[in-house]
């Protein structure tokens, strides 16, 4: 289903429809225009309208404001797709775009250009301004697209200057750097989580995905509660959620709350008396209108106490502030706990780098981090993150993301920085092309100093 423009990449999104609402649970939503024309996937146009209306329609009073919130689509490769959702207000139709590009706030913003619009009978420049978006290549890190109707989409580094002589206001699309940590305000997905779940909680859900539970989050309000879901995710950054991601779970789809797989669904509050009836266990609810976490695990006490603590007294503080501070709080605590799988790297003469599980779990021998790894390494999202990590080394690309420019400051403020460049220099030695060279102990080490802009 993945659109390209003509002769070139994949483009900036797949299809387009406005779907009206369904009188009845038992309905489907009829499509009312879509964009391009031709589109006939048959199977999207029969299965994506139904995630647009992911509550019960026949309880639920329409909202008399505009809620915007996501949905995923997830195929056999493990690729996803992401549905942007702009229901107007009243809830009488859904406007949706779907795209492989997980870029919220343009795409958010996008529909309420797009829903002006239409609210003016201006459907030509709708037309307009999608026939360019989908032409487009993506915008480069200098790049500036004109879209049409006064509407611009840039990179983060190549906001256009408005017109000399023109008072109409330009709209700009500011695509995200995804080199960069989520900021606040900037990121909606996190300043929502921050805003609506306590430092606890938050701690607590983060414990649980990083313990690949079965997680429910539950909202009256579907912004929220999408944003909720994708925040949590990105706290797990350097890993990723590949287990069942549902932001917003649909009437049709409510059985998938049974599955024994690990799985993080965002449920309407509608539909949580359904969901409850089906006698779920071992499964984490995080009610967000309420502040209450349910969980039948200890996860949060199964984290070694020092990065417990350090979320604890550091989260309020950094999250009341703007910037990327609370990204960077639980990057740190990543690095705290998975920062040294670099010790447990095996390199020989003319064979590809390894990992030793047995050297990961012989660190710190009797700590709470000892007991912690024995239980991380079974885990599917770090069996995906060692993979990832030799990958980029028996390729050449090496160490270059935050991630590990967070381990690197941990070293430097510990004094550990010396004995891991003398594995480096050894390495370099062994794979010459497997790991990028780091400054020396004596140096100044830009990696410990500088800080990603916000994104």
């Amino acid at each position: 289903m993945g659109s390209k423009a003509e002769g070139g990449p994949p483009a900036m999104f797949d299809w387009f429809f406005e779907a009206a609402c369904p009188a009845s649970l038992q309905e489907d939503p009829p499509i009312l225009r879509q964009f391009p024309p031709d589109f006939r996937d048959q199977e999207a146009m029969q299965m994506v309208p139904k995630f647009c209306f992911p509550f019960d329609v026949e309880r639920e009073p329409p909202s008399p404001a505009v809620q915007h919130f996501t949905f995923a689509l997830t195929d056999l490769s493990g690729t996803r797709r992401f549905g942007f959702c702009h229901l107007r207000a009243g809830a009488h139709s859904c406007l949706c775009i779907l795209s492989h590009l997980p870029w919220f706030e343009v795409f958010y913003k996008l529909l309420n250009t797009v829903g002006d619009l239409l609210a003016q009978d201006q459907v030509s420049e709708v037309e307009e301004l999608l026939l360019n978006l989908l032409q487009q290549p993506l915008p480069g890190t200098q790049a500036s697209i004109e879209l049409g109707s006064r509407v611009t989409l840039s990179s983060a580094q190549s906001i256009p200057p408005p017109a000399p002589g023109n008072s109409r206001p330009l709209s700009c699309f500011v695509a995200p750097d995804s080199g960069r940590l989520p900021s606040i305000p900037e990121n909606r997905n996190l300043t929502e989580l921050v805003v609506a779940v306590t430092d606890e909680n938050i701690v607590g859900l983060f414990a649980a995905l990083l313990a690949e539970r079965r997680v429910l989050l539950v909202s009256s309000k579907l912004s929220t509660l999408t944003s909720c879901v994708h925040a949590s995710c990105a706290l797990l950054y350097p890993m990723h959620w590949e287990h069942v991601l549902i932001p917003t779970l649909p009437p049709h789809l409510l059985d998938y709350c049974c599955a024994p797989m690990p799985y993080l669904i965002g449920v309407h509050s509608s539909l949580a008396e359904r969901v409850r009836e089906k006698a779920l266990e071992e499964v984490v609810v995080m009610n967000v209108d309420s502040n209450i976490l349910e969980t039948p695990f200890d996860d949060v006490q199964a984290l070694p106490p020092d990065v417990v603590s350090l979320l604890r007294l550091r989260l309020r503080k950094v999250a009341l502030a703007p910037g990327e501070g609370v990204s960077r709080l639980f990057l740190k605590a990543q690095a705290l706990l998975f920062g040294g799988y670099r010790d447990a790297l095996v390199c020989s003469p003319g064979q590809p780098v390894t990992f030793s599980e047995e050297a990961f779990l012989a660190q710190k021998p009797g700590a709470p981090l000892q007991a912690f790894h024995r239980r991380a390494v079974h885990l599917q999202l770090f069996k995906q993150f060692i993979e990832g990590r030799l990958e980029k080394l028996n390729t050449g690309e090496g160490f270059t993301d935050l991630f590990e420019q967070e381990i690197t400051c941990s070293e430097a403020s510990s004094g550990a920085l010396r004995s891991y460049q003398l594995w480096a220099d050894n390495l370099k030695a062994a794979v010459p092309s497997c790991i990028q060279s780091r400054p020396r102990p004596n140096q100044p080490s830009k990696t410990c100093t500088a800080r990603p802009r916000a994104a």
